[in-house]
């Protein structure tokens, strides 16, 4: 048979189902969708779903597109102001972007209908709690922190060392308002706090020190805490004493181990992760050196500001974007004045997949609005009872 035949011979039941009445239509048409799924082996719902699909990936390869080339610009711009601090250069407005960027509002990922194979979940990493810090403490180095007898014994001993070494009281009490809600004690633990039950870090006491952070202050302040805990151990006799020698040859050798690498965050981040890190993390919750470390998590950025520079007091707003950003990324906010902040995104100071996963960074867009929230959050848990204890300590 010649072919225009033979396809002229499939064409007639469509034919004869366009010119039929309406109920012949209908079966027809469902005849015909039936056998075309039993051709192609799939059924409506995964026809369907592979549309679906086809849309979501061809939106997300379009903003995907768009954002690279929106988030390239921020680290170029970024590369650029460094460079002109470094040259000592004034950095200006356009050493920033000034749009904000693309935020996918595409369709979402259809659910596929049919069984799909699960693919492996990386294994996640145990977060050491308080009992592993001590355990680690107690293995390696044999000993345990001297823990304070009330909450308010911690406070005024932070009290008495952060004033001694040039933080305000404001400074102190506001940013630990910030990071614990206004009522966190000396080992609060990030995620095991207001009801919560399983830790999200290692983020522990009043400023929230990892890990990493425990590890690197032991090695670039090191020298600090052991002459403060020397002068100590010389004023105290007896068992107080004795104890004292022993915590301060601990220290000591903490103190080496944490300068054993490079003064490098992800050298210190190696150690932070390992069983020594979280034996040198237990110290944050000793009674001599936990307000050490405490303060110095602060005290690091406000002599870092004036480093460079910068000799106006820091706000507790603009010292607690330095301890959430780090020194350098915060300081440039620090340093914009008021009108740059109106204007500046805060995407400027993160990289695309922490700013796509930060709401407060994304609905206060600016560097402004940022501080602005932050300044409302520290008032209002500044009149909660943890902060009003930690401010009659000063």
């Amino acid at each position: 048979m010649h072919p225009s035949i033979r396809h002229g011979l499939r064409l007639v039941p469509l034919a004869l189902v366009l010119l039929g009445p309406p109920h012949a239509v209908s079966n027809a048409k469902a005849q015909l969708l039936s056998q075309f799924f039993a051709q192609s082996g799939a059924s409506p719902a995964v026809l369907e779903y592979r549309r679906k699909l086809k849309e979501y990936q061809e939106a997300r390869a379009a903003f995907d597109e768009e954002a690279g080339a929106y988030w390239s610009q921020i680290s170029e711009k970024r590369k650029t102001r460094n460079a002109k601090r470094r040259a000592g250069q004034q950095v200006t407005l356009d050493d920033y972007v000034l749009t904000h960027p693309p935020l996918y509002n595409g369709p979402k990922r259809p659910v596929n209908p049919e069984p799909e194979e699960e693919p492996e979940r990386p294994v996640r990493k145990p977060i050491p709690v308080v009992s592993d810090l001590l355990r680690a403490a107690q293995e390696l180095y044999q000993f345990t922190p001297q823990r304070p007898s009330t909450e308010v014994e911690f406070k005024r001993a932070y009290a008495r060392y952060a004033l001694a070494s040039g933080l305000t009281r404001e400074q102190a009490v506001r940013v630990y308002s910030f990071e614990t809600g206004g009522t966190g004690t000396f080992d609060v633990q990030a995620g095991i706090e207001h009801g919560g039950r399983r830790a999200i870090s290692t983020a522990m006491g009043y400023n929230q020190l990892l890990t990493t952070n425990s590890v690197e202050l032991l090695a670039e302040q090191g020298h600090e805490f052991i002459r403060a805990l020397s002068e100590k151990v010389a004023k105290t006799s007896g068992p107080a004493r004795q104890s004292l020698e022993h915590k301060l040859g601990v220290l000591k050798k903490m103190v080496a181990h944490a300068k054993s690498v490079p003064d490098t965050w992800s050298e210190h981040e190696k150690i932070g992760n390992t069983a020594q890190g979280w034996a040198m993390h237990a110290m944050v919750l000793d009674i001599d050196v936990g307000p050490m470390l405490q303060t110095h998590k602060l005290l690091t950025s406000v002599l870092f500001a004036r480093a460079k520079g910068y000799t106006r007091p820091l706000s507790a707003a603009e010292l607690e974007m330095m301890n959430l950003t780090g020194d350098g990324t915060g300081l440039d906010m620090v340093t914009m004045p008021q009108a740059m902040r109106e204007q500046v995104p805060t995407s400027n100071f993160f990289q695309r997949g922490g700013y796509e996963r930060n709401p407060v960074a994304i609905r206060h867009n600016t560097v402004a609005k940022l501080l602005a929230v932050t300044d409302e959050r520290m008032d209002s848990n500044s009149s909660k009872a943890g902060a009003k204890e930690l401010a009659g300590s000063f």
